[in-house]
C-alpha cells in the first residue's frame, strides 16, 4: 500500500492541517502517517491559540516514522517557528521520504498568522532547497519572492516563474484568491516546472466552506506521487499529477457547501465519495 507523510500541525476544528491531510490521504487509498508540529485551538471562525511542538521531540516523530516505515511521497505544512523548521530540514535532508511537497502555510483562512515572521527565512532557506513541489497561495508567493501580491494571472504565472528560477524548485502558485480580472469565473492555478509553465482551471465555487483547501490540494498531490512514482532518477510529472488532484478539491469543495459545520469557514467534504456511494 503506498504511504504518505505529513509535518504539519493540528486543527481542532477537523477542518484543515493534519486532520485535513490524513483525511485526503484515506480518500486516495493512501496510508497516512504523521508528524506533529504544533497544536492549534481552533474552529470555523479562527484561531484561538498556537502551541509549538518542541523542535527536538518534532525531530524525535519524523526519525521514528522514517525509522520503520518506507515513505512513498511527503507533504509539509505548517510549521510555526524556526526552530521547528530546521529541525524538520536536518530530518529531511539526512534521508529522503518520496517526493516532497512544501505547503508554506503562513496564514489560516480566517486570517490568522500560522507562522512566526522568523521562520519565514528559515523555510526560505533550509526547506525549498528540499522540496520537489512548494505550493503557495498568492500571498505566500510574494512573501517567499519579498514582493507584492499578484492581481492578475499574468502575474501569477511571472511569479511562480520567478520562484523556480531563484530555488530550482517546481511551483504550484494557487490562484485562489485572485477574484476576476484576468481569471474570468474560474480559479486558476499556474504549476511552473523545469518542463515548462501549465495553467490549471477550475470553475470557481461559490462557497463559505473553504477552510482546508490548500492542505488539501497539497496532500492529495503528495498521495498522488505515491500512487504514481516516478521512474528512478526522474522528477515526477506534475502536470500529471495535478489533474487529479485538482479535481479531487473541486469535488471535495462541493459537496463540503452541503456539510454546514460550524458558522465561519466550514471544512470541505474530504469524504464525499463515500456519502455519494450510500444506498
Amino acid at each position: 500500500m503506498p504511504v504518505a507523510l505529513t509535518v504539519a500541525g493540528s486543527d481542532s476544528g477537523g477542518g484543515a492541517g493534519i486532520q485535513a491531510d490524513l483525511k485526503t490521504f484515506a480518500a486516495h487509498g493512501v496510508y497516512g502517517t504523521s508528524v506533529l508540529t504544533a497544536l492549534t485551538a481552533q474552529n470555523t471562525r479562527g484561531v484561538h491559540g498556537v502551541l509549538p511542538v518542541p523542535a527536538d521531540f518534532v525531530r524525535r516523530q519524523l526519525d521514528a516514522v522514517l525509522d520503520d516505515i518506507a515513505v512513498d511521497a511527503t507533504k509539509i505544512g505548517m510549521l510555526a517557528d524556526a526552530e521547528v523548521v530546521r529541525a524538520v530540514a536536518q530530518g529531511l535532508g539526512s534521508r529522503r521520504a518520496g517526493p516532497v511537497v512544501l505547503d508554506p502555510v503562513m496564514v489560516a483562512t480566517s486570517g490568522d498568522a500560522l507562522l512566526d515572521p522568523d521562520a519565514v527565512g528559515a523555510v526560505r532557506e533550509l526547506l525549498l532547497p528540499l522540496a520537489d513541489l512548494v505550493t503557495p497561495n498568492v500571498p505566500e508567493a510574494a512573501v517567499l519572492l519579498g514582493t507584492d501580491p499578484a492581481t492578475s494571472v499574468a502575474q501569477c504565472r511571472e511569479q511562480a516563474e520567478e520562484l523556480l528560477r531563484r530555488s530550482g524548485t517546481a511551483v504550484l502558485l494557487k490562484g485562489g484568491h485572485l477574484d476576476g480580472g484576468d481569471s474570468g469565473t474560474d480559479s486558476v492555478d499556474v504549476l511552473a516546472t523545469s518542463a515548462g509553465t501549465v495553467l490549471v482551471r477550475r470553475e470557481r465555487v461559490a462557497t463559505t466552506a473553504t477552510h482546508g483547501t490548500g492542505c488539501t490540494l497539497s496532500s492529495a498531490l503528495a498521495a498522488q506521487a505515491a500512487l504514481h512514482p516516478a521512474p528512478a532518477g526522474a522528477d515526477p510529472d506534475w502536470a500529471a499529477l495535478l489533474g487529479p488532484a485538482r479535481d479531487y478539491l473541486q469535488a471535495a469543495l462541493l459537496a463540503g457547501a452541503r456539510l454546514s459545520i460550524g458558522s465561519g469557514h466550514g471544512p470541505l467534504d474530504h469524504a464525499f465519495a463515500l456519502r455519494e456511494d450510500r444506498p
